[in-house]
């Protein structure tokens, strides 16, 4: 019986089953921890902040944790990652007032950086060139399909207690640890460096003269805000203040966006792979654009379903395409470069909601979605004259 990984090292599939596991657990506390932050008395924007902070210690510890990566390896740091955001989530469920469950969800965004970190590093180096896009799509396949499990139980939980889904998120995140600890250990092709013999570290200055990973910082960049933010903040105040619609009539919309990339992660990777990173940077970049044109020209509920649906889509390619670019340029001892990578994601997300709220607020909601264009529209044009990364695919060298 063929499998979608026949094709694909083992560690793929597993690095994919605790990216599920993770993200699974993680859908489980996003409905209860801003009201169980609320449970201890304190205002919206404090609950708020519980959220936040997560994501601003994941982008403020990144750095720190590649050079944990690089000095005692991908694999040992990858369980200790995971080990982390699982106690720091046990110790949440257990917190008694508002700045305890503060400090524990902060440091589970550290321990989720070396996490990612850990697990990209792995990821990148198991694979050859032609295999790097389809890694990463079956990587976030795991997260995508985690993300959609997790919030289906994750509210019924709520009902019974508001610490159970940190106990629930605490066992799904240790069983990842465990995962990664008795599956990945002992991989040879995990240990190898990009290039054979390479034990040097690779310094962030000498990777961000490199147009692959300028542009692979700036995809991730501009994807996090203008795609994926405008599907998270955007995307419900629309529907509901902009277009006058039920939140109910917001389910589908999420639904078209979620199916669309669900259905076309790997097909979009495996593209990546086959025509070169230039081309899938240039098709998720186009189609992202009209998704957004959409949202800002077409003001109907038709346009809107359309419109998710294309973001999905592009967001497929601009998710591949990234990660296969850091792939192929990073050498020797990476775990700071791809942080730094991360780091421009992660960056996208904190100040992405932000700014396009607030020009939603101080304009309308047609010139955040204009806004969100023109953070694709840079890596467009820095696609068209990117040079073919994948080492197998480059022309001889001219010998005279």
């Amino acid at each position: 019986m063929k499998t979608p990984f026949r094709d694909l090292p083992p560690e793929v599939p597993i690095l994919a089953s605790a990216a599920f596991l993770v993200a699974a657990g993680f859908g489980f506390i996003a409905p209860a921890t801003p009201i169980f932050a609320r449970s201890f008395g304190v205002s919206q924007a404090a609950a708020g902040a519980v959220v936040s902070l997560f994501a601003f210690a994941r982008f403020s510890t990144a750095l720190t944790g590649g050079r944990l990566v690089d000095r005692f390896g991908a694999q040992k740091m990858m369980a200790i990652g995971l080990f982390i955001v699982s106690f720091s989530a046990l110790l949440a469920a257990f917190s008694q007032n508002y700045y305890q469950l503060l400090f524990f969800r902060g440091a589970g965004g550290f321990g989720s950086a070396i996490w990612t970190i850990s697990a990209t590093t792995v990821l990148l180096r198991v694979v050859s060139d032609d295999q790097r896009g389809e890694a990463q799509s079956t990587f976030q396949a795991g997260y995508l399909f985690g993300s959609i499990t997790g919030p289906l139980f994750g509210g019924a939980l709520v009902e019974v207690s508001l610490r159970a889904p940190f106990f629930v998120y605490a066992f799904t995140v240790a069983g990842a640890g465990l995962v990664a600890l008795l599956f990945l250990a002992k991989s040879e092709s995990a240990k190898r460096q990009t290039v054979a013999g390479d034990d040097v570290t690779m310094l962030i200055r000498n990777a961000i003269k490199i147009p692959g990973y300028q542009v692979a910082i700036l995809a991730s960049f501009g994807l996090a805000w203008a795609v994926s933010s405008v599907r998270i903040s955007m995307v419900p105040l629309y529907v509901t203040e902009g277009l006058g619609l039920r939140p109910i009539a917001l389910g589908a919309g999420l639904a078209a966006a979620t199916i669309s990339q669900g259905l076309t992660l790997i097909p979009a990777g495996k593209y990546v792979d086959s025509r070169g990173r230039k081309a899938g940077l240039l098709i998720g970049s186009l189609i992202s654009l009209l998704a957004l044109a959409i949202f800002a020209f077409i003001e109907n509920y038709a346009g809107f379903i359309i419109a998710m649906a294309l973001a999905g889509l592009g967001a497929s390619f601009l998710s591949s395409a990234p990660a296969a670019l850091v792939g192929d340029v990073m050498t020797g001892k990476s775990g700071r470069v791809i942080a730094v990578w991360q780091m421009s994601s992660d960056l996208g997300f904190v100040i992405g909601p932000i700014a396009l709220g607030f020009v939603a607020d101080q304009q309308s909601y047609k010139a955040s979605f204009l806004v969100a264009m023109l953070l694709i529209l840079p890596i467009l044009l820095r696609s068209i004259n990117l040079p073919e990364t994948r080492k197998s695919h480059r022309p001889p060298p001219f010998e005279p």
